[in-house]
């Protein structure tokens, strides 16, 4: 597997990065095997957050005593000085280290900046110069604020979705971010599950020089698709490309990557989960999402409130309740017999 550096961090390692948001949801003895385990098969940078639960945690356990032999990167979604220094602070406890090779304002709605009245970007430099951070970075899935951080020179590194689905405006930030030296970590690789080609995937991120694809990894097989390809890369060969194609044009338009930031929902709704389902169907046919449970799941779908919180919530900003009955139309077709799932 091939290196990369981000940027101007100097911060160079395999082209294979772990997301750790996963491993929130598996027990601790779970999550430290696996982390190990990538370790041990070639991986050395690992992403995770303080809002990811007890994620921190897990890996400061999994790395306790080989900090120097890995990079870590965590997230604050502090917006007020006092809860970032507060933030700041637990993560090196949590993660067992004096120190952090990059440190990101976590999903960001603005380009947050010197002499913007908040004292974020002040503090960040001042925890740089104390040595608490190495390199400042920061993460968005909103594509104008996006394009606002690269042009700013501000940060270092940029956190944001891409796949082999991104549009080419999305594409052309990836191009801007290396123009600019600056460090590009790609989160949502698998477009929040909805590709499950894993050789396509990794296929497409090596097409960048500048890009650290985040992968995120909850199950072992999931960690054995790519750590396999840390002896072979997958090539983007004419078949790749043709596949990739396909793809693209099966997904066109607006579609739910099932970040889950609009939820909880005041009406109950599995939304992450339920905006997208007519393309879960299509994708991944099983039985499993037509089953009791998630019958009732869609059928809450009826008693949406109309708030807009989910649309207001939403990085995408999509019209989520308008997508939600969409799908609901369709899982009834299905349900129905009306419509076969392919």
């Amino acid at each position: 597997m091939r290196k990369i550096t981000l940027g101007s961090t100097g911060i160079t390692a395999v082209q294979n990065g772990f997301g750790a948001l996963p491993i929130q949801r598996v027990s601790t003895e779970t999550a430290v095997s696996l982390l190990q385990k990538a370790y041990e098969g070639g991986m050395r940078f690992f992403d995770t957050a303080r809002a990811y639960s007890d994620s921190e945690e897990k890996v400061g356990i999994a790395f306790d005593g080989m900090r120097e032999k890995i990079y870590l990167a965590t997230k604050s979604q502090a917006r007020d000085l006092e809860s970032l220094k507060r933030e700041l602070d637990t993560s090196l406890t949590k993660l067992r280290t004096d120190h952090l090779d990059i440190y990101q304002l976590h999903c960001v709605d603005r380009c947050y900046r010197p002499d913007d009245g908040t004292g974020l970007y002040e503090y960040l430099e001042d925890a740089k110069r104390q040595g608490m951070i190495r390199h400042i970075g920061i993460t968005t899935h909103k594509l104008f604020v996006a394009k606002e951080i690269v042009e700013s020179g501000l940060y270092e590194t940029i956190q944001y979705p891409l796949s082999y689905l991104s549009s080419e405006k999305e594409l052309e930030l990836v191009r801007e971010s290396a123009e600019k030296n600056m460090g590009y970590l790609a989160m949502k690789g698998l477009a929040g599950g909805l590709i499950t080609n894993a050789a396509a995937a990794m296929a497409f991120m090596l097409q960048f020089d500048n890009v650290m694809p985040i992968w995120g990894v909850q199950r072992e097989r999931e960690l054995d698709d790519w750590l396999s390809f840390m002896e072979e890369e997958p090539q983007m060969t004419d078949e790749i490309r043709a596949f990739i194609e396909q793809e693209k044009k099966e997904m066109d338009g607006e579609f739910c990557r099932g970040c889950g930031y609009c939820m909880p929902c005041p009406a109950g709704i599995t939304i992450n989960q339920c905006a997208r389902m007519s393309l879960m169907l299509r994708r991944a046919p099983s039985k499993d999402w037509l089953t009791p449970h998630w019958q009732e799941e869609m059928k809450k779908i009826e008693g949406c409130l109309h708030c807009g919180a989910c649309m207001r919530k939403c990085p995408y900003e999509l019209n989520t309740p308008q997508l939600l009955q969409k799908n609901y139309e369709d899982y009834r077709q299905v349900l129905a017999g009306k419509t076969t799932v392919q």
